[in-house]
């Protein structure tokens, strides 16, 4: 076993082992922008390669951000992995185009072009993680930037030691090996082995939200308390805990209450409701997290959003980034980019005429239509998508339509006569099914809402003498 002198290396390792990070024989990429953390990761990981039983792989990505300050980064990268004979990838990216293309800050394109950057270089590499140069000090800026923007719990817990990262597809498998130590710790580092790691001049810019975090706001909190650093993490700490909690417990009831369907999650109403509002919570971001591959741009008020209106009638949405939807039902919630698609019943694009008696194929549908004496009723196949009718009453003109707007509707076993869309709300055909509902018409009259209930003036009578029998299967 080597023997480590230096106190940094020695909790460095200890922080690895402590949280699994790395298993022997893996290879790691490891990311260098040249700076003092990720050179520091760099030397730190080379000197500790044997201990550990790794290889490593660098990779560099230039942003093109900095002209020839830039370049001058990547040749030091490059030089880096000449004199450790470490194999390196080094490659440079558009990021300012691909800024405007995807219409984000120029932090959030850096970040997305430089993960993505590190996800292909694991997989040619034939790597099985990716190791980042992020300290302490990060850890305590990402937590207060998740509490600005209004994050939940699990923004509140910061960066992890260990992470995995949905890029492009691929799980990105993420390590922050430096995780306790500080940038000072770093810098101090390079120092004492006379390495000269680069300065990046936009780390003292103002304009990028987590250099306001760094220069100013927490500056202006140590005012307040000169250990805020230390508060914050202890924050952190005490929130990755009880979100681990959380997370196994919701994990345990979304398997009985979960369901998924086409693209979507559909989720059991009355259980959900017997939840605890921290499991509710819980479930609801893996719910969406499931859907989209991360929570990026899915914010605590989102979720609350949802949270007041879990009591609201059918028919509520709630829209969450990225094209999803939020959907109340009547006995389910539905999470997914249009419930339309989990409706059974084929999309009726137009009106169209029955043959009867005789076989009629439209919109999705084989409808069959015959005349048969009372006698003939099966009363075990009445229901659903088949039903009787008096054929006098009924007669021979009809039609299948969609619903329209002003519709009127006498259901069986009523008196009166109700509008249709207040029909489809009190049996609860959920509102992203009503326009598939085919609707059958004698004349200008509702002979039948397939699926649900015929008309009263149409049932069989003791005194029908011809019965009418229409049966609809989806094709």
């Amino acid at each position: 076993m080597t023997k480590l002198q230096n106190p940094l290396e020695q909790k460095v390792l200890a922080f690895i082992r402590e949280n699994r990070m790395v298993t022997a024989g893996e290879k790691i990429v490891v990311a260098v922008s040249g700076g003092p953390d990720s050179v520091c990761l760099l030397h730190i990981l080379y000197g500790l390669r044997r201990e550990l039983g790794i290889t490593l792989h660098i990779a560099h990505l230039n942003h093109r951000l900095r002209g020839a300050e830039s370049d001058a980064d990547a040749a030091y990268v490059a030089e880096l992995a000449r004199r450790l004979k470490i194999p390196a990838t080094v490659e440079s990216r558009d990021v300012r185009a691909y800024r405007v293309k995807n219409r984000l800050s120029l932090e959030e394109a850096a970040r997305e072009v430089r993960y993505a950057f590190l996800a292909g270089v694991v997989r040619k590499a034939g790597a099985e993680k990716a190791a980042v140069g992020h300290t302490a000090d990060d850890h305590v800026e990402t937590v207060l930037m998740h509490l600005i923007r209004g994050s939940g719990l699990k923004g509140l817990r910061g960066l992890l030691p260990a992470a995995q990262q949905r890029i492009s597809g691929y799980n990105l498998k993420v390590i922050r090996p430096l995780l306790e130590l500080n940038h000072e710790d770093a810098v101090a580092y390079c120092t004492a082995h006379n390495f000269h790691p680069r300065a990046d001049s936009t780390n003292l810019e103002m304009e990028p939200f987590r250099n306001k975090v760094r220069h100013r706001l927490l500056p202006g909190l140590a005012r307040y308390n000169p250990r805020i650093k230390e508060a914050i993490a202890r924050t952190a700490r005490v929130a990755s805990i009880d979100l681990d909690y959380i997370e196994k417990e919701a994990r345990s009831v979304a398997s009985k209450l979960i369901s998924h369907e086409k693209g979507a999650v559909i989720i059991d109403r009355k259980g959900f409701l017997t939840l605890h509002p921290a499991l509710q919570r819980q479930v609801l971001r893996s719910s969406i997290e499931s859907l989209l591959g991360s929570l990026k741009d899915v914010e605590s008020g989102h979720i609350e959003d949802i949270m007041g209106a879990l009591e609201k009638p059918a028919g509520k949405t709630i829209a969450l980034p990225f094209g999803l939807n939020f959907y109340i039902d009547y006995d389910r919630y539905v999470i997914a980019p249009d419930t339309a698609s989990l409706c059974p019943l084929p999309s009726l694009e137009k009106e169209f005429s029955l043959k009867v008696p005789g076989e009629t194929s439209a919109s999705g549908w084989q409808i069959e239509a015959s005349v048969l004496p009372p006698g003939d009723i099966n009363a075990d196949e009445a229901g659903g998508f088949t039903a009787y009718f008096d054929a006098a009453a009924a007669g021979e003109n009809l039609t299948v339509r969609r619903r329209r707007p002003g519709d009127r509707f006498q259901p069986l076993g009523m008196a009166r006569v109700k509008r249709l869309n207040r029909f489809m709300i009190d049996v609860r055909i959920p509102r992203a099914w009503r326009r598939c509902v085919p609707i059958v018409c004698a004349g200008k009259d509702i002979l039948w809402v397939v699926g649900w209930r015929i008309g009263e003036r149409y049932r069989v009578r003791p005194d029908t003498k011809e019965v009418l029998k229409l049966e609809f299967r989806p094709v």
